[in-house]
C-alpha cells in the first residue's frame, strides 16, 4: 500500500478504538516512529499528510529532520529513546516534546538548556513498568519523588508519562498501571502504545501511541 493509504488505514484503526473505549475523534495523537526509516519513505509519509514523529537517537533525528523544517513549518518531533546529558542541548534544539525523562541528571541538563535556549517544552518521564534492569525508566515506587524534583526543583513542565511494556508481558496491565500512576499525579498526558497493540492503550487512556512498522513497513536493519 501507499503512505497515504497506510496512514489512514492506521488512523481509522485509531478512531476505531477510541470509538470502542468511549472517546472522542481525535483524543489520540498518533506519533509516527521514523527511526532507521529510509528518506522516501519519510517523504512519502510527510506528503501524505503525517507531521508529528518520533526518534530514537538525536544525532540521527538531526540528520534527518533538520534539513525539513523550512519545507514543513507544522512539523513536530518527538524524542522517545534514552538521552544522554552530553545531547541535551542539542535534543532541546531540534525537538518539540521529550518523552523519556528518566533520572535527575537528565532532567537537570534539559532544565538548564531549556533555560539558556530559552525554549521550554513538555517532557514526560518514562517509567519502567516491568522493572526491567535493562530498560530505561524510572521505577513506579519512585515515581512520586522523582516527579516532585522534576516539577519543583528542576523547574520541567511535566505533562505525562511514557513507558514501554516489556515484550513477553501482557501489555494491558502495564498500560493500566501507567493510568493509575498519572492519575495520582494528576497528568494528562500518556504515550503508550506501538504498532503491536496501540488499540489496546487507547482502552487504557493513552492521549498518544507511537506507530513504527504498522505505518511504514519494517526498517531495514542498521549497517
Amino acid at each position: 500500500m501507499s503512505a497515504s493509504d497506510n496512514l489512514a488505514a492506521i488512523t481509522g484503526e485509531i478512531k476505531a478504538a477510541c470509538a470502542a473505549a468511549g472517546r472522542p475523534a481525535g483524543s489520540v495523537q498518533l506519533v509516527a516512529v521514523s527511526k532507521q526509516q529510509p528518506e522516501v519513505r519519510i517523504t512519502a509519509m510527510l506528503e501524505a499528510g503525517q507531521r508529528i514523529y518520533g526518534e530514537n537517537r538525536v544525532q540521527e533525528a538531526h540528520q534527518r529532520w533538520a534539513g525539513r523544517r523550512g519545507d514543513w513549518p507544522d512539523l513536530r518531533l518527538h524524542l522517545i529513546g534514552p538521552l544522554q546529558s552530553n545531547k541535551a542541548a542539542e535534543a532541546v534544539a531540534l525537538f518539540d516534546v521529550i518523552e523519556t525523562v528518566d533520572r535527575p541528571k537528565i532532567a537537570a541538563a534539559l532544565a538548564a538548556e531549556m533555560t539558556r535556549q530559552n525554549r521550554p517544552l513538555p517532557c514526560l518521564i518514562q517509567v519502567n513498568t516491568g522493572e526491567e534492569p535493562q530498560k530505561s525508566g524510572i521505577l513506579p515506587e519512585d515515581l512520586a519523588s522523582f516527579h516532585d524534583y522534576c516539577t519543583a526543583e528542576a523547574g520541567l513542565q511535566i505533562t505525562g508519562l511514557m513507558c514501554i511494556p516489556p515484550a513477553a508481558e501482557e501489555p494491558a496491565m502495564h498500560f493500566a498501571l501507567l493510568a493509575r500512576l498519572a492519575a495520582d499525579l494528576g497528568l494528562a498526558d500518556l504515550s503508550m502504545g506501538m504498532s503491536g497493540d496501540y488499540a489496546e492503550a487507547i482502552r487504557f487512556g493513552a492521549s498518544s501511541v507511537r506507530v513504527g512498522s504498522a505505518l511504514f513497513g519494517q526498517r531495514p536493519p542498521r549497517p
